[in-house]
């Protein structure tokens, strides 16, 4: 659907774009995405550390399944989810996605690259 709605932005060759999940780029062994467990978690413990509560989860037996009511899919958090976890998440996510803008800049002819648009040129992103 993303890919249809930037199709009549990107027509005539002035602009480039491209809809994806974060992860398309750097999912690997070191870097994926599960529900409410070891990925999903990380980031949150990443991001908002004050707003995750492991002890909330117990001790019990976790069932990890996506179908209602446990909605768990991944990797038990308690065991497998870090803050260092979320931190290379976004490190990983990050550097795919500034590699793909700069793949997706340079396929632009030369004078389409600022897009005439001062506050794109580096001098000038204060004012974005």
């Amino acid at each position: 659907m993303i890919e249809a709605g930037l199709k009549p932005a990107l027509e005539d060759g002035t602009a480039v774009g491209i809809g994806l999940w974060e992860i398309t780029l750097s999912q690997s062994e070191e870097f994926n995405t599960d529900h409410a467990a070891k990925w999903e978690t990380s980031d949150m413990m990443f991001f908002y550390p004050d707003q995750v509560d492991m002890s909330t989860l117990g001790d019990d037996e976790m069932i990890l399944d996506m179908r209602a009511p446990w909605g768990i899919g991944g990797l038990d958090p308690r065991e497998h989810a870090s803050v260092e976890v979320g931190r290379r998440n976004v490190e990983l996510a990050s550097d795919a996605l500034g590699e793909k803008a700069k793949e997706m800049l340079v396929s632009l002819p030369e004078d389409q690259r600022n897009f005439n648009m001062e506050s794109l040129i580096p001098d000038n992103w204060w004012m974005v």
